[in-house]
């Protein structure tokens, strides 16, 4: 979620970008005041006034100089970042200020496995951003996400996770396996299933002590990312239990940790990065932002040995994202709104991506050299910039629901369980559903 994108997932890495600079023009860029936005403007004596930013993981803006830039551009204004390093320790404080009306920062990240939660039960806290930002520029699905039924707009679209396939060329030429991009492709387009037959390919001549993937949590939260219905039907019906997606990916995790073709790793834990680093894993699900973790966490050591294709399948998926919104309780409501418009501009949103992979949800900044030319030289100068945005344009308006990322952690903690302790799939489905029945009731 914008991290794991499993919500745990979002404590992002540094992914260094081939692009062309950013054009001074493009930064220089200022914001329009809202229409309809609250009045209760905060400064000092002097006019000075600080925004608070809360959010959590790497959202980007302090790598990108954007405060700073925002800085030069209004002098009275001071933007201070408070960064929570875990999403699950953030929301639950975010749950707390909102329903306290105190302790909010004047701009608050908000995950997207959080988003359909506080549009049903907290939109009348946040200002609405429909006047503020134009939603046609966004793919067409990100801000619906974050609009409740009477089209008030509690969220603006930071970043997005389209799906790839990140795979180490080293360890499939040494087992074997085609390591050009296409041909990596055409081996898994038939989709997910055709990823585990290459994974058996992999077994067959696998150098000693390696694995074909990660986590078959991982694989199963991008195969449900690749369906429009997830957990939840339009009626707002949690459908986990029969949802064909769902069971798809669970099939999928059971045969992979059956066959051992999965390592068996939760995904951001430091067994997990040693992996990375001691190069025994072959392939990870990789949505945009996982570019990032891949190279910070495999080194130097393994540069030029990783490479990127897309994802197994036809359907496009997307696995994570962001928002900014802005809570009538902050100080500064009127400002904040125009930094949120600021910080999800096109120009502003290729900053981010050139200085940590983060893929754009504005569709104004696919046009932009920054991202449009963008490769990634760790990874054999994939052409990321066209991988992600032809992903970003197909893929399908999925429905949300309330606990999606409760739902999500729950599954994945019982599909590591089938991995790592051999738990039978029956059993391990029945510890999660059970668990999540207390969650949503």
């Amino acid at each position: 979620m914008r991290i794991t994108r499993t919500v745990a997932g979002r404590s992002r890495r540094v992914a260094v970008l081939a692009t062309t600079g950013l054009t001074a023009s493009a930064l220089l860029l200022t914001a329009c005041s809202s229409d309809d936005s609250d009045s209760n403007e905060s400064s000092d004596a002097n006019g000075k006034i600080t925004l608070t930013v809360a959010d959590y993981g790497q959202f980007g803006y302090k790598e990108a100089g954007l405060f700073e830039k925002y800085h030069e551009l209004h002098p009275n204004i001071t933007v201070k970042e408070d960064t929570t390093a875990d999403e699950k320790v953030y929301y639950p404080k975010l749950l707390q200020q909102l329903n306290s009306g105190s302790g909010l920062a004047d701009v608050q990240g908000l995950e997207v496995g959080r988003i359909k939660e506080l549009v049903d039960t907290k939109a009348d806290q946040f200002a609405d951003l429909s006047k503020v930002i134009d939603v046609s520029e966004f793919v067409s699905w990100k801000e619906k996400q974050a609009t409740t039924a009477d089209g008030k707009v509690i969220g603006a679209g930071t970043d997005i996770g389209p799906m790839s396939l990140c795979y180490n060329t080293d360890l499939f030429k040494k087992a074997g396996l085609p390591t050009d991009r296409k041909e990596v492709a055409a081996k898994v387009s038939g989709g997910w299933e055709d990823y585990l037959k290459l994974g058996e390919e992999y077994k067959k001549k696998a150098p000693a002590g390696t694995y074909f993937m990660d986590s078959a949590s991982a694989m199963f939260n991008a195969v449900v990312s690749s369906n429009a219905k997830q957990y939840y039907d339009e009626s707002g019906k949690a459908i986990y239990k029969e949802s064909p997606s769902v069971k798809q990916g669970w099939d999928l995790a059971a045969e992979a940790a059956d066959k051992k073709l999965t390592q068996g790793l939760a995904q951001f834990n430091d067994p997990w990065k040693a992996a990375l680093r001691k190069g025994t894993i072959a392939t990870v699900a990789c949505p945009a932002w996982m570019a990032g973790q891949i190279s910070v966490n495999a080194g130097d050591a393994n540069k030029g040995k990783w490479d990127i294709t897309t994802a197994p399948g036809a359907t496009a998926a997307n696995w994570g994202g962001s928002f900014l919104g802005v809570p009538k309780a902050g100080k500064n409501v009127e400002e904040a709104t125009k930094l949120v418009k600021w910080l999800t501009a096109p120009e502003q949103q290729a900053a981010v991506f050139k200085a940590i992979g983060s893929f754009p949800s504005n569709t104004g900044a696919y046009e932009l050299p920054e991202v449009k030319n963008a490769t990634l030289p760790y990874f054999n100068d994939a052409p990321i910039g066209q991988i992600y945005a032809d992903e970003a344009k197909s893929i399908p308006e999925t429905i949300l629901g309330p606990k999606d990322a409760a739902i999500k952690d729950t599954i994945s903690t019982q599909i590591n369980n089938m991995e790592q302790r051999g738990t039978k799939p029956d059993d391990a489905w029945e510890a999660a559903t059970e668990a999540i029945d207390k969650v949503i009731g």
